[in-house]
């Protein structure tokens, strides 16, 4: 089968496309023939290894696959051959105590696929049963690549963290970006305000258009004093915050009394000042998010499924692009997701 595949960490010209051999399955895995996946900001620390991270190389990356069932198991039970499917986009073990209370993220043996497992930049993909669900049928392969990891991410950041609920405000930074996109929409559908920034007036717009109310050019204008305007100088009740150092101090500050920011990331680096006294003075709420349950995709789904959220696709690449894929992403010139063809 075709695939990508890391050697060695660096630049683009490090996604090697090369046959390689078709992974066997075993009793209670299927193999997915996959017809399309997305590219996140995870692909790209996998192939630099900026997070630290021991890859296990070489390694395929690449976690939000859709595409059709393939072959299965001996004790696969529920899914068969020709079923159209969506991943949950991690690997867990099923058994231990936190998975059996459906806490999959805090199951020992937890990882995103495509990180120190192999994931779906190929033409087909090994994983266990229980990480399959139906594809939507109002969406195509590539809108149902575009949607798992960052709906997810942004529904259990926003829900099950934040605790968003009709009348808040919140603000969601990187409008542009996967996640950014998915949260705006999640904010709106449970009627909150929503700011969100870009650098990018062209992208703030498309921001609008998916239920943005109020949208900053962090560029030409500062967030913070915009939101303090428009709120009567009281700030936020969340911020959805990915981005790290750079805007860390000023999400802080954009909160009011009370406030909660919910991180998932650090796009421009893992360290970031922090006020003490500005939290516990204020009461804020620092959670830190990773990615989200099983049980809150199939939340996910049901909006999906209803038309209320729609994934966007920025662009389609064939797999052997990769390269420039992967440099469109860095050169933040995308609203939405980024998709692979095998």
């Amino acid at each position: 089968m075709k695939a990508i595949r890391i050697y060695e960490h660096g630049g683009p010209e490090n996604l090697i496309y090369e046959d390689i051999a078709e992974p066997d399955i075993s009793p209670g895995e299927v193999l997915v023939n996959v017809k399309a996946t997305a590219l996140n900001h995870l692909d790209i620390w996998v192939r630099t290894g900026l997070s630290g991270a021991n890859y296990n190389l070489p390694r395929i990356p690449g976690s939000d696959v859709a595409g059709v069932v393939s072959e299965i198991g001996s004790e696969v039970k529920e899914i068969k051959q020709g079923d159209e499917v969506i991943l949950y986009p991690a690997y867990f073990c099923g058994k231990c105590a936190e998975c059996k209370l459906g806490r999959q993220t805090f199951c020992n043996s937890f990882v995103p696929l495509g990180t120190t497992i192999d994931g779906g930049n190929a033409e087909y993909i090994v994983v266990p049963e229980h990480n399959l669900l139906p594809k939507p049928e109002n969406l195509n392969f590539n809108e149902a690549a575009a949607f798992p990891l960052v709906f997810l991410t942004a529904w259990h950041m926003l829900i099950s963290l934040g605790k968003v609920k009709e009348s808040d405000k919140v603000l969601v930074h990187g409008a542009g970006s996967g996640v950014g996109a998915a949260a705006i929409q999640i904010a709106n559908q449970f009627c909150a305000r929503v700011y969100t920034t870009s650098s990018s007036d062209e992208k703030l717009e498309m921001a609008t258009e998916i239920g943005a109310d109020v949208t900053i050019n962090y560029d030409k204008e500062s967030f913070r004093d915009v939101i303090f305007e428009d709120t009567d100088g009281e700030g936020v009740d969340i911020v959805i915050e990915h981005v790290g150092p750079a805007t860390w101090k000023e999400s802080i500050r954009s909160l009011k009394k009370g406030g909660r920011l919910v991180t998932c990331g650090a796009t421009t680096g893992p360290v970031a000042e922090l006020e003490l006294r500005l939290i516990y003075s204020r009461q804020i709420s620092i959670h830190g998010s990773y990615m989200g349950y099983l049980s809150e995709l199939n939340d996910v789904l049901r909006y999906i499924n209803s038309g209320a959220f729609k994934p966007i696709v920025d662009s389609v690449f064939d797999l052997k692009d990769a390269p420039n894929a992967h440099r469109h992403m860095e050169d933040r010139k995308q609203f939405g997701k980024i998709i692979l063809n095998p």
